[in-house]
């Protein structure tokens, strides 16, 4: 990790800051050329002293922020009854005590099971080369990265997730996340600690990956993508169906849409981001999908009475 350098006689002078905000005024003082937010980040290792431990609560506490602070707008939504009309099974509103239990279970996890594997990303990824200096990479870098992983990480996801419901697997593992038959986001990592492995593997597995393939990848990439992934599956699991909902702009896109459906009727729209595997497989779920085979069913039966 990138140090600030010192000349000698400050070197000999002076300890070291002790404080958080000493080391940004050290690293901003010899470091001219970085952003702001570069230096914030350079000042957090170097205050800490520990890469690992640097990383490794700054992993967490950003995972937990972002998974409850993007699910407490979903909670709040659903106790306004102006948003029923937008809700897919209007029916089901979750109560407060559901919410509370599934909040529990889920903490409960990622103290747990996402905790210790967080603890463990940064040698994991420094061993396949990952980046976790200063200056960061460009906004073009990052930007077709992530659009590589959320690829990546829905083809993993299409597979494991359907042979998760092959009977032994979704008995002993996927049911748990199937209790919520109309499900809300707080429920999108509410899953047993094997699934949860299984289906992270997609989200952290996909980075890593490139990185050993291309060892050009730096861990604030990571951290977007993350970001990007926790929003993407919080908001499929909302429950909720706006006209301004993203796959009414981007058709391929899955979306809360895609999603319930699933919850719904326990099987099909396996997919995490995008569409396209349930359709070229055909696995699409929900009404308009079962009308489409009906009608593919009596065409192909029609040619055969010709």
């Amino acid at each position: 990790m990138y140090v600030p350098l010192m000349n000698s006689t400050s070197s000999l002078l002076s300890s070291p800051p002790e404080t958080y905000w000493g080391n940004f005024d050290e690293v901003s003082k010899y470091n001219v050329h970085l952003n702001v937010f570069e230096r914030l980040w350079a000042a957090w290792y170097a205050y800490m002293q520990n890469d690992v431990l640097a990383t490794g609560i700054m992993s967490f506490c950003m995972h937990e922020l972002v998974y409850f602070g993007r699910s407490l707008p979903w909670m709040m939504i659903d106790r306004m009854k102006w948003f029923n009309k937008y809700k897919i099974q209007n029916q089901k509103i979750p109560t407060r005590q559901e919410q509370w239990a599934c909040a529990r279970l889920v903490l409960l996890s990622h103290f747990t099971v996402e905790l210790p594997q967080i603890w463990l990303f940064h040698p994991m990824a420094k061993f396949f080369g990952m980046q976790t200096g200063v200056p960061f990479p460009s906004l073009l870098t990052m930007a077709y990265q992530i659009a590589v992983f959320f690829v990546l990480e829905d083809t993993w996801h299409y597979w494991s997730h359907r042979a998760l419901h092959w009977g032994p697997l979704y008995k002993n593992i996927h049911k748990i996340h199937h209790q919520y038959s109309a499900p809300f986001g707080l429920a999108a990592e509410y899953a047993s600690p094997i699934e949860v492995m299984i289906l992270g593997l997609g989200t952290v597995g996909t980075p890593i990956l490139w990185c050993a393939t291309t060892g050009d990848l730096h861990i604030l990439t990571m951290y977007i993508w993350i970001v990007g992934r926790l929003f993407q599956a919080i908001d499929a699991h909302s429950g909720y169906e706006f006209p301004w909902s993203l796959h009414h702009v981007l058709p391929f896109w899955a979306g809360a849409q895609h999603h319930d459906v699933h919850h719904e009727r326990f099987i099909g729209n396996y997919s995490s981001s995008f569409r396209w595997w349930d359709y070229l497989l055909d696995t699409e779920s929900g009404p308009e999908a079962a009308k489409k085979r009906r009608e593919r069913r009596l065409a192909r039966e029609g040619k055969k009475v010709q």
